[in-house]
This record gives C-alpha cells, sequence and structure tokens, in this order.
C-alpha cells in the first residue's frame, strides 16, 4: 500500500542550525498526523485558555511554510532507497491526509 512507507520528516523550526531535528514514522499518514498535533499543539501553547481550538487548512500551511526547513524522506520499496520529498509534497499530502480525516470523522477543520 502507497501509505504504507517508512517515512521520516527533517525539519529545522528556526534559522538556527541547532533546532535541525527528525521524526519517523512507519507511514505517511502518521507522518502528516504527526505534523498536524506538532501544530495543534503550538496553538494550545499560545491558547492556553481555549477550549476548543480550531483552524483551517491554510493556518496548517503558514505553519509549515514559517519552518525554517522542512522535508521529507519516504521509503521506495521497488528501488530499496529514500526518496527526497519536498516541502510542497508535504503540503499535499497533509491536505489529502485533512480531507480524510474530514470525510471519514466528519469533522470541519
Amino acid at each position: 500500500m502507497a501509505n504504507n512507507k517508512h517515512t521520516i520528516i527533517l525539519m529545522q523550526p528556526t534559522p538556527n542550525r541547532m533546532t535541525r531535528t527528525f521524526m519517523d514514522y512507519g507511514s505517511i499518514g502518521q507522518a502528516m498526523e504527526a505534523l498536524c498535533a506538532m501544530y495543534e499543539k503550538k496553538l494550545r501553547d499560545v491558547n492556553p485558555t481555549v477550549q476548543n481550538l480550531t483552524y483551517d487548512i491554510s493556518d496548517l500551511f503558514n505553519f509549515i511554510d514559517g519552518l525554517a526547513d522542512l522535508s521529507a524522506l519516504v521509503y521506495d520499496y521497488t528501488i530499496q532507497a529514500y526518496l527526497p520529498c519536498d516541502r510542497q509534497w508535504i503540503k499535499t499530502k497533509l491536505h489529502r491526509h485533512i480531507r480524510c480525516l474530514a470525510r471519514d470523522h466528519g469533522r470541519l477543520y
């Protein structure tokens, strides 16, 4: 299945190179869920008194665009290697992920 590809997110939140980090996930979907959770945590940190936080895809994309660097490495079993994916690829996958969540759970984002 295309979604069950090991995915490594490479991220640098600020211009400081010391903030570089990586996170690895068993699938593209898990990686996209983690990026959404990271944004939601930031929203909770900035708005600690708000009970029900809401956002739309443009808010999430602004968060993604605000990171100093972001890319992914996705394992391709056919060539047994990781393929690099850029920020735009991640945004496309995030958009698809959010749409699937909204469809499957009837939630509005």
